[in-house]
């Protein structure tokens, strides 16, 4: 159930992430597109496990092998199909919690809802899932090539980057591991990250997304708004506590004076405290918004939980997880964002 995102530029998944292989089906993708299958990979490369020492060590290639829809290399408006296959799964490092409940995972719901859970990583409930929607996100973006979309770390833990978007050069994001493009506060969040994973504990942080050349009249007034959407999208994604678009929880602080965004002769606005969208509907202003990641909840420290039978047990994390997620998740908020700008580009026509 609910294995499907988007209405008509839209993505299937299955797999977890111990078993064979994960993928995915899009569905509704125009005809005629000549795909950059390097640029797909990048964006597979960004997020995938192993590239640097503030993530998780497992080593995954993550190389999408496209199935169908593609021909000459241009869609050809069929159904798209790929895969990627799982290869350094170590199964053994979950067998102590097979009949342990995780605190703060999905473990105790998914055995309450299915009667039974893939213990290994997580199952269908891993972060590896996201490695599907990447797929999407990067076949999305190449449908929308005049839309930009930039994401970036913005906080990690107490440590935040103090510019405004308008001052950042996205071409620093990946000028560093932790995806800030401000470099000595990059360093500042390695630092950070470096002494929490030395604890055995988890850090959480923000992304930045910021959405440039939309144009004017995506989303619908009542029910697909778009900023609804993007905030769908976002709170999919794992681990994520929070969305906020233009001012977000400030603007609950100020006067209608302060936060309302003056017009410009042309349509335009002075301010965007709005964040590119009203009623509902893009304005054609930048999209901004933020994203909050708590703690990976698995740490290398010993904690109380339950199992199965309800008895109170003693455990500890084992194995390869990120002590922050969040430089893991810059491209997946990207992916995100594209899927539901696609989705409305095609819905608008």
């Amino acid at each position: 159930m609910a294995n499907s995102f988007g209405k008509i530029f839209t993505l299937t998944t299955f797999g977890e992430s111990h078993g064979e292989a994960i993928g995915g089906v899009i569905d509704g993708c125009p005809a005629g597109i000549k795909l950059d299958f390097k640029a797909i990979q990048n964006e597979m490369n960004r997020r995938k496990p192993g590239q640097s020492k503030i993530v998780t060590q497992r080593k995954e290639p993550d190389e999408v092998q496209f199935l169908s829809g593609i021909f000459e290399g241009k869609t050809t408006g069929t159904s798209i199909g790929f895969i990627i296959k799982n290869t350094h799964q170590r199964s053994n490092d979950y067998a102590h919690i097979k009949d342990a409940y995780r605190p703060s995972h999905a473990d105790y719901t998914y055995d309450k809802k299915y009667g039974n859970r893939d213990y290994r990583g997580g199952g269908r409930t891993s972060a590896r899932e996201t490695a599907n929607w990447v797929v999407g996100g990067a076949v999305a973006k190449q449908v929308i090539p005049s839309i930009k979309i930039n994401a970036f770390t913005s906080s990690v833990g107490t440590v935040f980057m103090e510019k405004p978007y308008q001052d950042v050069d996205f071409d620093k994001i990946e000028s560093n591991i932790v995806r800030c493009p401000d470099e000595v506060t990059a360093e500042k969040m390695i630092a950070k990250i470096n002494e929490i994973k030395k604890q055995g504990d988890t850090i959480g942080g923000t992304v930045t997304c910021v959405i440039q050349n939309v144009p004017v009249g995506l989303g619908e007034p009542i029910f697909d708004k778009l900023h609804a959407q993007l905030g769908k999208a976002m709170l999919s994604i794992n681990a994520v506590k929070g969305f906020e678009y233009g001012s977000g929880f400030c603007g609950a602080k100020m006067k209608g004076s302060e936060h309302n965004d003056i017009f410009n002769t042309d349509g335009t606005t002075k301010s965007n405290l709005s964040g590119g969208i009203q009623g509902g509907i893009s304005n054609g202003m930048d999209i901004y918004f933020r994203v909050a990641f708590k703690p990976v909840a698995t740490i290398m420290q010993k904690q109380q939980t339950i199992n199965k039978a309800g008895d109170i047990i003693e455990m500890q994390g084992k194995g390869r997880h990120d002590p922050c997620v969040v430089p893991r998740a810059v491209p997946i908020v990207e992916a995100m964002a594209a899927m539901v700008l696609a989705d409305f580009m095609l819905l608008n026509k």
